[in-house]
């Protein structure tokens, strides 16, 4: 069975992304080491704070829109029922001396 995740990252000033991923280590890692280009690159998006588990892709897809869609408010109002003090949700993921995915 395969796990799809929604998510919410942010940065220090508290800039949110969403994205949708079946490798939700792997991606924040991506994030993490600043990969790619655009919004994430441009405001290091870099703080996982938010994320949900889906068995399916088209449920993960039709929620990703769902929140995208949101004003931000709502989408603070989101993380901050799960995720109060805005916590790196991954922080222990990850080896800090060399910052190499572990397992979720």
């Amino acid at each position: 069975m395969y796990k799809f995740y929604v998510y919410i990252m942010t940065n220090r000033k508290r800039n949110l992304y969403t994205g949708v991923t079946r490798d939700l280590v792997g991606r924040v890692f991506q994030h993490k080491q600043g990969n790619g280009y655009g919004f994430t690159s441009k405001y290091k998006i870099n703080r996982l704070v938010y994320y949900e588990k889906f068995k399916y892709i088209e449920d993960a897809i039709t929620r990703e829109k769902q929140i995208k869609g949101w004003l931000r408010e709502k989408k603070i109002m989101l993380i901050e029922s799960q995720n109060p003090t805005w916590e790196d949700l991954c922080a222990e993921w990850y080896q800090p001396e060399t910052l190499r995915c572990r397992s979720e």
